[in-house]
């Protein structure tokens, strides 16, 4: 939890921004063209596997129940998909009144893809593609998604490969000079993300450019799913990634790569994954998704007892999820990090799911995106800052799920936020902070 104290929840009445944005939401909603997602289903668990969780709760008596009993949620193969994992192996979301199955997914595009046409109803998410799917960015057919739950912070890295070792660690400006000689040479320096708009490809630009490097001209930046990372390092195809774990270890373990740098090193307690909807289903089925709420609740709540933490991993590397070693999975969950060059330490900003306040929506962070996005010539003029803050996020939903449930948490949170560059966000200047950075490839100058 947040060190500030637990104010009351706030009436969803009072809210009143969200009658014109739910109007939005169902006027604007349409299916898109689709890929199917890729994987296979995990049937639900026994409702008695959430014995050593919580008693059932006042959510589920008459009229709470959920309109949807019948949900498909996908994950990618990553560590921070475990909430989603932990409440469907923990009965969790049958507890509430959801019989869930999991799906995991080829790609972040096929994830997408298969919320658009209903395959799944809800999804594990890169911070950044409701945001994209709602604005019809980067190639993100417009179909309005909604961000009611931050799924965890932390734990995503940025590695580079091996022969890097000594010459490139956490200071990103002796990488200028060695990505200046491959382009001077003809052989410019590859780096990978996992997906135009979301988080990896946005620590990895961030990173690039705090070293004085544009990732737009003077390296080329390729879309790679999560867990083909390692192969395509090992083959020479790349020359550093940016991913959520166990990826970043593997390569240690596979003494191909080593980690430069973790993300919660760049910026303490980022947001990462979410928990996302179709604003559509979300406008139908409220009751629904305030279920998977507060089961993911409960989930997260028990990830944060590190005691738990070799149970997750052991759970999460059966191969229906990550299907990798679990002591890979482990080390990092407890904040033990081997960088593979060197380098040791004991990070207490390891991934949280649920600690330090960490599943609001928070306006700042999607601000702190739209900033990016312009920053990057992906939108041509500044964005609806407010606006699509309005449009993507659902307080309400959380507000009301976690009330029904008696849980308090501080509300919204609007104090600046400093990256390891030094460079300030305050949330109340999100277009000038766009137009402070000197290496950017904004359309306008």
């Amino acid at each position: 939890m947040s060190k500030s104290a637990p104010r009351p929840l706030q009436s969803p009445a009072l809210q009143s921004s969200q009658v014109s944005r739910r109007s939005f939401l169902a006027a604007a909603a349409a299916v898109s063209g689709s890929t199917l997602i890729a994987g296979c289903g995990v049937p639900a668990a026994d409702a008695s596997a959430s014995a050593d969780v919580g008693a059932v709760p006042a959510g589920t008596i008459a009229g709470e129940a959920p309109e949807v009993t019948d949900l498909n949620f996908g994950i990618i193969a990553l560590t921070d998909c475990s909430p989603i994992v932990i409440a469907h192996e923990k009965g969790l979301f049958k507890k509430y009144g959801i019989n869930s199955t999991v799906r995991k997914g080829a790609s972040w595009a096929a994830i997408r893809d298969s919320l658009s046409n209903g395959d799944i109803h809800a999804t594990h998410m890169l911070f950044g593609m409701p945001i994209a799917s709602t604005m019809g960015l980067l190639g993100s057919p417009k179909r309005p998604m909604v961000i009611p739950w931050i799924m965890n912070r932390n734990g995503q890295a940025i590695s580079l490969k091996a022969s890097l070792k000594g010459k490139v660690a956490a200071d990103p400006k002796a990488l200028k000079p060695i990505v200046a000689a491959a382009a001077a040479a003809g052989t410019p320096m590859t780096f990978a993300m996992t997906f135009p708009p979301g988080t990896h490809a946005m620590w990895m630009r961030y990173f690039l450019a705090a070293g004085g490097i544009n990732p737009d001209r003077d390296i080329a930046l390729a879309t790679i799913p999560p867990p083909q990372m390692v192969a395509n390092m090992k083959i020479d195809k790349m020359d550093g990634f940016c991913v959520g774990e166990p990826w970043n270890a593997r390569a240690i373990q596979d003494g191909i790569g080593y980690t430069a740098i973790t993300t919660q090193e760049m910026w303490p307690d980022h947001p990462e994954k979410v928990c996302a909807f179709t604003g559509e289903f979300a406008e139908q089925n409220p009751k629904t998704v305030k279920a998977v709420l507060k089961a993911l609740h409960e989930a997260s709540v028990w990830l944060d007892d590190l005691g738990n933490r070799p149970e997750q991993a052991k759970i999460v590397s059966a191969p229906t999820y990550i299907n990798g070693p679990q002591e890979i999975i482990q080390g990092r969950l407890l904040g033990d990090y081997d960088y593979g060059d060197g380098r040791t330490k004991k990070d207490d900003h390891y991934m949280i799911f649920s600690s330090r306040h960490c599943n609001y929506p928070q306006q700042k962070y999607v601000k702190w995106w739209l900033s990016q996005f312009r920053r990057w010539g992906m939108v041509d003029e500044a964005p609806d800052y407010d606006g699509v803050c309005q449009q993507v996020l659902r307080p309400d939903l959380y507000n009301e799920a976690m009330q029904e449930i008696g849980f308090q948490h501080p509300g919204e949170d609007s104090t600046p936020e400093t990256l390891f560059d030094g460079v300030t966000f305050d949330p109340a200047k999100p277009e000038e902070y766009a137009l402070s950075f000197q290496v950017h490839s904004r359309k306008d100058g």
